[in-house]
């Protein structure tokens, strides 16, 4: 295998194990294939709505901990797990603290060259799952009935020869573009950052990944692990960038990439 890329910081979010959409053995690729020095894992790790409603809990996904943990083991990662709405079952324990490699919190402040970054999940902005938990939820049950529906309508698309095509991506983008309007949640996540005397502002929870800036503000959403496959990545000489699995696939040998999967199902 290649040696893996190494970064200083890795940051995921919305990984949903535990619910039928998350793609786990494309996540845990993905971190087989790098190494980091900070991982920071910005909610809605683990879909604690979904495994409440009936939602299964495999193996690949117990696997993403195992990786996680090896990383710390064998390369000194430190982990800080932040939490987001639909892991919100960690309010309980918040904060906690496991040696000087893992911790769980609700936020962190992170350096990065001459700025600091305030990242949080994002969903305390949102004004849907703040305040009408309820209407959340619905819209969460709708949404895995179209991942579903998708799943199906792409497996006749490839039978056709026909690329992949997510139309449940599309809507639910729409649906948050409309509770972005009404919350303005990206600007007054970076209010947040400035009120917390923060050059940058670093979230998830929408799954939109993005690098923008908002007036004064860096602006960055590491995306999900549901569709777009995205994580937020920074280089050692602290630029930021956007990381997409399937690109990142492309630099894996075939060869490589079958040992990753073949590894993986034996977990």
């Amino acid at each position: 295998m290649k040696t893996p890329a190494q970064y200083k910081t890795i940051i995921i979010s919305d990984l949903h194990l535990g619910s039928e959409g998350a793609k786990a053995k494309e996540v845990v690729a993905f971190l087989k294939s790098t190494s980091c020095e900070t991982l920071i894992m910005n909610g809605d790790i683990i879909d604690g709505w979904q495994l409440k409603k009936g939602g299964s809990w495999k193996k690949k996904h117990t696997a993403f901990f195992r990786v996680v943990l090896k990383m710390i083991e064998e390369h000194g990662t430190k982990v800080i797990y932040l939490r987001g709405n639909h892991d919100d079952f960690l309010d309980q324990i918040i904060p906690f603290q496991l040696g000087k490699q893992f911790s769980i919190r609700k936020d962190y402040i992170l350096k990065s060259g001459k700025k600091q970054f305030f990242i949080t999940h994002g969903d305390i902005f949102d004004s849907v799952t703040s305040n009408m938990k309820w209407l959340a939820h619905l819209g969460d049950i709708g949404y895995t009935f179209l991942l579903g529906l998708n799943k199906l309508y792409n497996r006749y698309r490839a039978w056709r020869g026909m690329p992949y095509y997510s139309f449940s991506k599309k809507i639910k983008q729409q649906v948050k573009k409309a509770v972005n309007h009404v919350s303005d949640f990206e600007e007054k996540l970076a209010e947040l950052a400035l009120a917390n005397d923060c050059e940058g502002i670093i979230c998830g929870h929408i799954h939109k990944p993005e690098i923008k800036a908002i007036g004064e503000v860096t602006y960055m959403n590491s995306g999900d692990w549901v569709e777009s496959l995205s994580a937020l990545i920074e280089t050692h000489e602290g630029i930021w960038e956007l990381m997409y699995y399937a690109n990142e696939a492309l630099l894996l040998s075939e060869e490589d990439t079958n040992e990753l999967i073949l590894n993986e199902n034996k977990n």
